[in-house]
């Protein structure tokens, strides 16, 4: 209850950096339920008891279930804290500072694209699939592995209606965006500049009547300010949406390997990010010192 009262736009970044330290530590704890929960896979199938087992994969299974739905609150805390911050400061979360210029090239919304789950499931599903194909591992010919190379007709059917579904709200919800960016030209706001331009040119320039606090121009972007903020938390709701979507359709096992690519790519593209970011900036202030050398020879 404290963190929610405290939660402001402007301390956003520290808590997305302490979100970062948990995801990473619940990622650990998915690929350690995983590797605990193929051992006893594999020792149910060495002593020839893979029916008479199945109280204890069922157990294995709820365990699974337990971190899975432990992970999901973790992104519901995170998407909870940002409506919070949207709240107060739409832009500052449409652009946000803690992420890195590689982040925000391939940023749809202030965050990721909803569509990605089902690349990143097909992907998996792919990669699975062709090791069971290739025999890679004894046990994945003779019993079902339930990972993502054991989707069901019915699974992948509901995959692929969730994907359509998904398409067409992201469809949706990028023209709403276009819309309110369009508005950024409205009569309004042309109105506005032109007024504000000529008061300006009149020596009028005082920040209290033509700043972006004044009585003027205030409510006019605030309007614009209150759309994008409305659209934001449609992106929002999407992508948490879809990602409960996602696994709902998957078995505990397949839930905590799609858990895992997705911690992994997020938090690697972050760090990735992160360093390029740092050598960009590294690199700035070698040249600007040289250059300074030079012209002081």
């Amino acid at each position: 209850m404290e963190e929610r009262r405290e939660m402001r736009a402007d301390n956003f970044h520290e808590f997305f950096d302490h979100w970062l330290d948990e995801q990473n530590q619940y990622l650990r704890q998915l690929v350690t339920a995983a590797e605990a929960y193929e051992n006893r896979r594999r020792q149910i199938q060495n002593i020839h008891r893979i029916h008479a087992g199945n109280g204890h994969r069922d157990n294995g299974e709820h365990i699974l279930s337990q971190i899975v739905e432990r992970v999901v609150q973790h992104y519901e805390k995170y998407y909870e804290a940002k409506s919070r911050c949207e709240n107060q400061d739409v832009l500052a979360m449409l652009s946000p500072s803690w992420r890195s210029k590689l982040e925000d090239a391939f940023l749809w919304i202030g965050g990721w694209r909803p569509g990605m789950a089902f690349m990143l499931l097909l992907l998996l599903y792919s990669k699975l699939g062709l090791q069971v194909e290739a025999g890679l591992a004894e046990l994945m010919r003779s019993v079902p592995t339930g990972d993502l190379a054991d989707l069901s007709q019915d699974q992948i059917r509901r995959i692929d209606e969730l994907q359509l579904m998904t398409i067409d709200e992201e469809k949706r919800i990028t023209e709403k965006m276009a819309k309110q960016q369009q508005k950024m030209a409205d009569s309004s706001m042309a109105e506005l500049s032109h007024v504000v331009t000529e008061m300006i040119r009149n020596n009028e320039n005082r920040p209290e009547e033509i700043g972006y606090n004044s009585a003027q121009v205030r409510p006019v972007l605030k309007e614009k300010e209150e759309g994008l903020e409305c659209v934001l938390h449609m992106a929002d709701d999407l992508r948490l949406k879809t990602l409960k979507n996602v696994i709902d359709i998957l078995s505990p096992i397949q839930a905590v390997h799609f858990l895992i690519a997705a911690a992994e790519l997020h938090l690697r593209v972050h760090e990735w990010g992160r360093q390029r970011d740092a050598a960009a900036a590294a690199a700035s202030a070698s040249a600007s010192s040289s250059s300074s050398q030079i012209a002081a020879n």
